[in-house]
């Protein structure tokens, strides 16, 4: 009786809380929509925008407001709070002002571009200004351009921006006190989303378009051919999804495997920790209309990864190229002139300037096509030279595409599966990934429904240049030859612009036990039931699948067997830390260690090496990258050197088997060739650096913040981790002492039949850059203690948060 009414004196002042909160909080929106009537001009002047914000613990903000121009602002004015210096430096990379404010020469965070030093990123990103490309696709009705809603998003967006810039001072040091941070219109977000958009296409050729220039006279004779079998291989390489700093897992699990028959889904998105493309945690809310929760781009007024009451949804970097090339064959008086069908075609000539920081202002000409623009070269290993005869241009369908806002808002107003399969079916804006969904029914869905080219395999046979039939089998990069009026692209009916597949190509599976994918084709996404059919542009079938692929299907496929899965089931997957490459090749590794002469090898410098010690540790290693695991870091570094100087036909005894794609190639060759010069290497580095071999992982796998620091478990891309890490190796500073990119925003969601769902996020580099934040690394350390964030989806739940904090913004006019 007692512990009853303890717990009654408990529980009043706490309903009493909740109720002043609540009647508060009513009349807060009550107020935005007679600020609404004022913003149109239907009130008394001084009206603006404004919402209600409610953070929880860890930052987080639930956004209220009374339509999408209010939730805009209120999502705008988050933003900037945390983020201000980063989005402040991203608004300068697309108005082309970089070189303007830190110099022509220095290199940026590559967030929204692959370029590499700010000149090309400003004459590329000024030249779209100039274009008025980013102003057409905003004028351009829906759904060819972005739908109201959306505008109302991006307006209320700059608004809340920049109501927060004129309402507080800056503490980040990144930007504090900076002339460079400035106010935003509604086409600077429009031109952040466009950049997003592009990422896979113009914004991958940067360079290779602002460096294009027709040959001088005394040039045009040079043969400048390129070779196709070197093509084929530099475009197998920039096109492999395995090697991008985006990439991601995700897996739906259906009714039929879980213990209640409603859906899960996990996701875990690998992005970068520090820059642009950064995700931001919110709950957005339009009572009646929306409510949404979870991961959100720098710089977007929508939430791009995430979950309802309904469903959930994640994306993965998808295998499908989203561009092409054309072949142009010049007109022999001009090089700046291209046949099409016998008939010559000027090229528009496009004159940018950009001022750069103590000189004169840069001027360069871009050359562009009725393909698009001409380009020098596709990332660092693809040349396309630009002779008297011959001339590359690059077709990237994103540049009409401004609909990843509505795709994203689309899908979370969803209430199924098909609820999601119909928004991208509608709205068809996304440029680069696919789709992993679970819902509350207990449905599934993959779909790699992106905006690609519409090259078929037939039209690839029939117009491929000689280039094009290497690197289309090899990458899906197809050469069309652009001489030809009969090799344009021809467009699907139910596509929403020219050129471009419709949703209807899209490789698709629906309701399957699980669906999986970790950045390889879509060939897999349910190893029994395996997806095939489609045009090679879209990615390969029967070929080897990536060590985190074939881990993660052996994992997520073994969790639907087993059945009776539940959110804690997905959270034990996301910190197993299994190593797939260790349970493949540790135990050969040993014993071809303990069989080496002596217990010596020789390095690379030929000295002779004991590595005796190794040969325990990895026997003794439990074959995962968790913080306390002992010969992780030994195998890691080892297995580095002996898959960069080992080819694949002589590191397996048993080959790759279509067949048998997951389980296969396996079994170490402990006669390879290199074993012991990579064992011997890795000794001598580790004892270097003063590492022992048989160090926990976290010693040497860590982040510092506030000098502080935190051990970091998870491994690499060529270990196969589910939990990806990826850290560059400073052995001068301990191993790997800050991670790059790798798990960024997690969330492990359910149902179990109430109004809320069942939900535990984690944003692993916190909310906010700013050092001098609360929340700059309070979810750091939760990651690195493998501890999650309960989402407070239900307004009980973000009421009766222990750190509520209420805040009303309000523009001022």
């Amino acid at each position: 009786m007692l512990r009853f009414l303890h717990g009654r004196r408990r529980t009043r002042p706490l309903l009493r809380r909740v109720a002043l909160i609540g009647a508060t909080l009513l009349a807060a929106t009550a107020a935005i929509p007679e600020a609404a009537a004022q913003e149109r001009g239907s009130g008394p002047s001084g009206g603006g925008l404004s919402a209600v914000i409610r953070y929880t613990e860890n930052g987080i903000p639930h956004i209220l407001a009374q339509d999408y121009a209010h939730l805009g602002f209120g999502t705008g004015w988050a933003q900037a709070a945390d983020q201000v210096c980063v989005l402040a430096d991203g608004f300068l990379t697309v108005s082309g002002e970089r070189s303007r404010w830190f110099g022509p020469d220095a290199a940026h965070d590559g967030s929204l571009s692959s370029a590499a030093r700010n000149l090309s990123s400003d004459l590329y990103f000024k030249g779209v200004r100039d274009s008025g490309a980013v102003e057409k696709l905003l004028s351009a009705p829906a759904p060819a351009g972005p739908g109201k809603d959306v505008k109302e998003l991006m307006r209320g967006w700059a608004a809340g921006y920049n109501a927060w810039l004129a309402q507080n001072k800056i503490t980040d040091p990144a930007c504090k006190g900076a002339a460079w941070v400035r106010p935003v219109t509604v086409t600077d977000v429009a031109a952040r989303g466009f950049a997003v958009s592009v990422l896979g296409g113009q914004g991958r050729a940067v360079d290779g378009i602002t460096a294009a220039q027709p040959p001088v006279a005394a040039a045009r004779g040079g043969a400048g051919e390129v070779d196709p079998a070197d093509a084929a291989e530099a475009a197998r390489e920039l096109f492999d999804t395995t090697r991008y700093d985006m990439g991601s897992n995700a897996v739906a699990f259906a009714g039929s495997t879980t213990a209640n028959g409603r859906g899960l889904l996990l996701g875990n998105p690998h992005y970068p920790w520090q820059g642009g493309r950064r995700f931001w945690q919110s709950q957005q809310t339009i009572p009646g209309e929306l409510n949404v929760s979870g991961g959100s781009l720098l710089g977007t007024a929508v939430v791009n990864i995430g979950f309802n009451d309904k469903v959930a949804w994640s994306h993965t970097v998808a295998t499908g190229t989203p561009l092409n090339l054309h072949q142009l064959t010049l007109d022999p008086a001009d090089p700046t002139a291209y046949l099409v069908d016998g008939k010559p075609e000027k090229m528009t000539e496009r004159k940018v300037s950009v001022q750069v920081a103590g000189g004169a202002a840069v001027t360069r000409t871009q050359w562009w096509t009725r393909y698009g623009p001409v380009v020098s070269h596709l990332g660092g290993g693809l040349p396309l030279p630009w002779t008297a005869a011959t001339a590359y241009a690059l077709n990237d369908p994103n540049a009409a595409n401004l609909r990843g806002s509505d795709t994203a808002l689309a899908m979370g107003k969803a209430r199924s599966v098909a609820g999601v399969q119909e928004a991208l079916r509608r709205t068809q804006g996304l440029p680069w990934v696919n789709t992993v969904a679970a819902d509350s029914a207990g449905g599934t869905l993959f779909t790699q429904s992106q905006v690609l080219p519409r090259i078929t395999d037939e039209l690839a046979a029939r117009c491929s240049t000689p280039l094009g039939r290497a690197t289309y089998p090899a990458s899906g990069l197809a050469v069309l030859d652009g001489s030809r009026g009969d090799c344009a692209l021809d467009s699907d009916p139910d596509a929403v612009q020219p050129g471009v597949f419709g949703p209807g190509k899209a490789p698709t599976l629906r309701d399957a036990p699980y669906a999986e994918n970790s950045n390889d084709s879509a060939w897999l996404a349910n190893a029994e039931r395996p997806l095939t059919g489609y045009e090679r542009i879209w990615g390969n079938v029967s070929t080897p699948r990536s060590l985190r692929t074939r881990g993660a299907v052996q994992d997520v496929s073994a969790m639907a067997g087993r059945g009776g899965l539940t959110v804690a089931d997905l959270q034990e997957q996301q910190f197993a830390n299994r190593v797939p490459a260790g349970d493949l090749a540790a135990a050969d590794a040993a014993k071809a260690c303990a069989a080496l002469p002596g217990g010596s090898a020789a390095g690379s410098d030929g000295a002779a090496v004991d590595v005796s010690t190794a040969c325990g540790v990895l026997a003794a290693w439990d074959r995962t990258a968790d913080t306390s695991s002992r010969g992780a870091l030994l195998f890691d570094r080892f297995w580095r050197k002996l898959t960069a100087n080992t080819a694949v036909k002589d590191l397996w005894l048993v080959p790759f088997s279509a067949a048998d794609p997951v389980a296969t190639p396996h079994t170490l060759n402990q006669a390879a060739p290199g074993i012991g010069r990579a064992l011997a290497d890795t000794v001598t580095e580790l004892k270097a650096a003063g590492i022992a071999l048989d160090a926990p992982l976290g010693d040497n796998q860590f982040v510092v913040r506030g000098g502080q620091r935190l051990p970091v478990g998870g491994g690499t891309e060529a270990l196969g981790v589910w939990n990806k890490i990826e850290a560059p190796w400073n052995a001068a500073a301990g191993g790997y002492p800050e991670v790059l990119h790798g798990s960024s925003h997690i969330q492990a969601v359910g149902w179990d039949g109430g109004r809320c769902p069942v939900a535990r996020t984690l944003l692993t580099y916190g909310q906010s850059s700013n050092p001098n934040s609360a929340h700059f690394a309070d979810q750091t350390r939760l990651f690195s203690q493998e501890r999650w964030v309960k989402a407070r989806f239900c307004e009980w739940d973000i009421l009766t948060s222990p750190q509520l904090k209420v805040v009303w913004p309000r523009e001022r006019r």
